[in-house]
């Protein structure tokens, strides 16, 4: 899954586009990425537990110069 991290004062807060309410936050880019891991299993868990159907990435990421 696509996850997005941004910079948000003094944390970083992170979320998954293909997973609405999967969301996490940090203090560092590497603290937020591994969160919103373990936020991103135990969203899968509940949803799987609730028999509700796992969504398939849509999310497309990339990079342009600027």
């Amino acid at each position: 899954y696509a996850i997005v991290i941004e910079n948000v004062g003094n944390t970083f807060s992170a979320h998954v586009p293909d997973m609405p309410g999967c969301v996490a936050t940090g203090a560092t880019v590497n603290a937020a990425r591994s969160e919103i891991a373990a936020a991103i299993r135990f969203h899968l868990d509940g949803m799987i537990e609730d028999g509700l159907p796992i969504p398939t990435p849509q999310t497309v990421v990339t990079e342009v110069d600027g």
